[in-house]
């Protein structure tokens, strides 16, 4: 397995997100290579929680117009995590 921490990016900081923090739910940008079980054991790993389920979306980069220059964002991938009811992740709750 790899390290946690090359798994779990960064939080996914949303009004969507934020919505889904009242059904337990967080949100992660992970490593495009990561599958659901590193996921899971990751987010198990740095917060101590108890991962019930994980969802995963994978999504495009958009195009980006400067003038006559284009270019586009990074593609990402996406987790929506589940945890078991009682536990709670603290990076989400001062937010």
């Amino acid at each position: 397995m790899r390290n946690p921490r090359d798994i779990i990016k960064r939080p996914v900081i949303s009004e969507r997100s934020m919505g889904l923090l009242e059904e337990n739910k967080y949100t992660f940008y992970v490593d495009p290579k990561a599958n659901k079980l590193e996921i899971k054991h990751a987010i198990q790993e740095l917060f101590n929680v108890t991962v019930v389920n994980v969802n995963t979306m994978n999504v495009k980069g958009k195009t980006k117009r400067v003038g006559r220059f284009v270019g586009k964002t990074p593609n990402r991938k996406k987790a929506i995590v589940t945890l078991k009811e009682g536990d709670k992740i603290e990076v989400f709750e001062g937010v």
